[in-house]
Parts: C-alpha cells; sequence; structure tokens
C-alpha cells in the first residue's frame, strides 16, 4: 500500500487527527476557558472541509472493503459543509445552556465520531465495514440525545433512540447473515449478480431493508422519531434529521442499485408501498403538531418518503435526483431547526402558536425561516421546488405516473402545514410576541450560509449537472 492509496482515505484520516487535537485541546485548555474548545474544534473543521474540496481519484482499499469514487467524493463534501453549519449553530447552546461547561470538547469529539462512522459507511464495500460504520455513526449520537443531563426528556430521547438502533442492529445483521448465506459473501461486487431469486434470498433483502429503514424513519419503523427529535437538544435533532439519515439513504441507494439488482422485480414493489405510506403517514402527523420540533420530526418522515420515490427508477438518474434532493433538504432542515434553536435558546419558546408576531420583532429570522420551509414544500424559486421536481422526473421516467401523482397530492398536503407556521409568523398578531434579540455571529453565519444556498441553487446551478455527472452507476 503506498502513499497515493492511503490517500483515498484523506476524509477518514483529517477527521480522526481533528478528533485526536480537540482531545489534546481539552486535556490541556484550564475549566475556566472551556468555550474556546469550540473555536478549536470549528476552525479544525473548516480546514477539514476545505481539504475535502481537493479532487481525489478514484480507487479502493483492503481488498475492495473501503472504495470511493467522484460521487462518494461529492457526497462526503455535502456532509461536511451540512455538519459545518450544525457546528456553527451549536456553539452558543454549548456554551449558554450546557450547565457544566467542561463537556464542550466532549460534544465536538462524540460529533465528529458520528461522521467518521458515516463516511465509513457511504464508502463501504464490504457488509463488515457498512455495520461497523453503522455502529460507529449511531451509537455516539446516542450519547448526545442525553446531553442535557438535568431534562428528563433528553434521558428518555436516548433511551429510545438506544432502544430502537439495537433492534434496526440486530435485524440488520439477521439480513445480511442470511444474505451471506445465499451468496457465500459479504462483499458488494461478490454478491452482485449473484443472488438467486428465492424466498431465502427475500427474507435477506426484506430485514437488511428493515434494518436501514429505522434509520431513514420510514414507515413503519418511524416511531422513536418525534419523541427522539423532541427530548434531544435541539443541535443533536438536527443532525440526526440531516446529516446520519443522508448516510442511511445513500448506502440503501448502492445496495438496491447495484448489490441488489437481481431483486429489483421485488425490491421496487417494496420500496413502492413504503413510499406511499411514509409519505401519507408523515404529513398527516405532521398536521397534527404544535410543538416545532416533533413538526419537523413528521415533516423529516414525509420527506424520506419523496427521497424513496426516486429509488423507484434504479437508473442513473434516480441516484442523481436522490443525491441531489438530499443536499437540497439537508441545507433546508439545517436552516429550520436553526431558526428553531435560535428562538428556543433566547425564549425557551418551542410551540407553533408562539411564533405568532415573529415577522415584526426578528424579520430576519423569519425570513431564514420562510426560504427552509418553503424549500421543504417545494415551492419555486428556491432550491426544493426543482429537488422535487427531479424526484418526480426520475418515477415519471419509468412509467410511474400514480406514484407521481400520489407525491402531488402529499405535496398539496405538506404545503398547507408549512404554509401554518408561515402564517403565525407573518400574518398574525400576539400580545406577547417573542421580543426581538440578537444571535450570536455563528448562529447569524450558519442562517446566512443556509439562505445563500438555497436562493443560488434554486435560481441557477449546475450543481444537478454534476451530480448526474458522477451518478452513472456502473461506476459504483
Amino acid at each position: 500500500m503506498n502513499w497515493n492509496q492511503i490517500l483515498l482515505m484523506r476524509n477518514e484520516i483529517v477527521l480522526t487527527l481533528i478528533i485526536l487535537l480537540v482531545l489534546v485541546s481539552d486535556l490541556i485548555v484550564k475549566d475556566n476557558r472551556k468555550k474556546i474548545i469550540s473555536n478549536i474544534a470549528i476552525g479544525l473543521f473548516v480546514i477539514h472541509m476545505l481539504i475535502g474540496f481537493i479532487p481525489m481519484p478514484e480507487g479502493s482499499l483492503f481488498g475492495g472493503m473501503y472504495r470511493t469514487n467522484h460521487l462518494i467524493f461529492g457526497f462526503k463534501i455535502i456532509l461536511n459543509v451540512g455538519v459545518l453549519l450544525i457546528l456553527l449553530q451549536s456553539a452558543s447552546w454549548l456554551h449558554d445552556k450546557l450547565q457544566d461547561t467542561t463537556k464542550i470538547g466532549e460534544f465536538y469529539i462524540i460529533l465528529f465520531s458520528s461522521l467518521l462512522g458515516i463516511y465509513f459507511m457511504v464508502s463501504s464495500g464490504h457488509f463488515l465495514i457498512l455495520y461497523m460504520g453503522l455502529e460507529l455513526s449511531v451509537l455516539p449520537i446516542s450519547a448526545l440525545a442525553a446531553y442535557e443531563v438535568y431534562n428528563r426528556k433528553s434521558s428518555e430521547a436516548a433511551i429510545k433512540l438506544i432502544l430502537s438502533a439495537a433492534i434496526s442492529s440486530g435485524v440488520f445483521l439477521f439480513g445480511i447473515s442470511i444474505l451471506y448465506a445465499v451468496s457465500g459473501s459479504l462483499y458488494f461486487d461478490d454478491i452482485l449478480g449473484k443472488l438467486p431469486i428465492s424466498y431465502f434470498s427475500v427474507m435477506g433483502l426484506v430485514f437488511f431493508f428493515s434494518g436501514l429503514a429505522f434509520k431513514i424513519s420510514l414507515v413503519p419503523f418511524h416511531l422513536w422519531t418525534a419523541d427522539v427529535y423532541e427530548g434531544a437538544p435541539t443541535p443533536v435533532s438536527n443532525y440526526l434529521s440531516v446529516i446520519s439519515k443522508a448516510g442511511a439513504v445513500f448506502i440503501l441507494m448502492v445496495l438496491l442499485f447495484i448489490t441488489m439488482n437481481t431483486l429489483h422485480d421485488i425490491w421496487i414493489y417494496l420500496v413502492y408501498g413504503i413510499t406511499v405510506l411514509t409519505m401519507f403517514i408523515g404529513n398527516f402527523f405532521a398536521l397534527r403538531q404544535e410543538n416545532m420540533k416533533r413538526f419537523l420530526a413528521f415533516s423529516s418522515v414525509a420527506q424520506a418518503g419523496f427521497i424513496l420515490m426516486a429509488m423507484v427508477s434504479a437508473n442513473q438518474a434516480g441516484v442523481s435526483s436522490v443525491v441531489y434532493f438530499m443536499a437540497i433538504y439537508i441545507f433546508s432542515n439545517i436552516g429550520a431547526f436553526g431558526v428553531v434553536e435560535a428562538i428556543s435558546m433566547k425564549t425557551g419558546k418551542e410551540n407553533m402558536k408562539d411564533y405568532a408576531g415573529l415577522y415584526r420583532t426578528n424579520p430576519k429570522l423569519s425570513l431564514v425561516l420562510m426560504l427552509s420551509l418553503f424549500s421543504l414544500a417545494g415551492i419555486p424559486p428556491v432550491a426544493g421546488f426543482f429537488g422535487k421536481f427531479f424526484l418526480y422526473t426520475a418515477a415519471a421516467g419509468q412509467g410511474f405516473y400514480v406514484l407521481v401523482f400520489i407525491a402531488v397530492v402529499n405535496v398539496t398536503i405538506s404545503l398547507y402545514y408549512y404554509l401554518k407556521v408561515i402564517r403565525e409568523a407573518f400574518l398574525r398578531t400576539s400580545d406577547t410576541p417573542i421580543a426581538y434579540f440578537k444571535s450570536d455571529n455563528y448562529m447569524k453565519v450558519s442562517l446566512a450560509i443556509v439562505a445563500v444556498i438555497l436562493l443560488v441553487i434554486g435560481l441557477y446551478s449546475p450543481f444537478y449537472d454534476y451530480i448526474y455527472s458522477v451518478s452513472n452507476i456502473v461506476n459504483f
């Protein structure tokens, strides 16, 4: 193994070094100056993100257990930008609300460890690496869900998350063992084309799919989502809703499109049915929510249904539309959660009706919230419109017109509950509105970046063209 081959793991190596540097900094810095750890961690991650933009070749390591290509490379860049925005939003919570500031360094170490697991997961070419990455991504974030140790809901969220993760891991492992028994290998490339169409193969597919469905919050594996999002600290809920979900969606897409291609005629009906259920149930439950974090939780369930819709196409258009929509979804949800976090930090209010008159007192926050929700709803000219358009195109291109019609119906439903929030913020008045306040600079930068991204990608961007050019599934 030469140096050029080792550099294929550039993202993982640099992030591991950052974890060690933050750990050393946490040991050196005195307890009364722990807040400086945030500046160190964010600064190091900015360097890591910039290094991630340097082009790198395609290749594999460890006999194909680890691999990278231009699509994986681009997807990790998207994850890095999303994590940086979450880190910027987390700083004020860590400094002002975390009762024990000596735990600031631990927060970054645990979060980076989870991201490291996602890196290995999306670059896996072997079920063992996939499983290790999956566990490394979930277990640390379960600890972060309980980070507000004096909050009973936070502890409850962590327990529910770890129990759900344990069950899903067991189901996932059982599915892998069945696939190994049928194919005789755990390498994705070896399994490719060797899975016979049999009841045993279908059983392995169902268990493997169910294990990942827990991570993505697909119906009927979504029951943990709202309680965990509500109870966990808002930055952790934000991370779970976008970064953790994005990694699981990406590897599910790769395995279905490539490794399980011989079972395409079977899993396509599974995906079709769960897509419809996830969209409808996510939307109908979102209609009933008043707590903003629970509202965004069920919104993310519904969005998972839209993401899954493009997978029925199982072609290059499906790959590019899923990755493109995931990028837009990441920035849209980070913007919405960021506004919720900013308001919760200053006022402690998380109820939708508390947002009445928000535009009159905090117009900039209201505009960012509007852009984010419009993007999630798919309203032009913000980026979410084009994201959903490409999802529809991918499904319609394979003749799934009924599914596209069902998706349009669900977009109409989602438009109602997204506009409920906009109505409260812009059209309603309140005798006790949320008072004007200033967010810290990190939060301002994060929300400004989100707003720019949503507008730029929505109005003009070659971003989709780039994703489509590297989305040839033959090159996985």
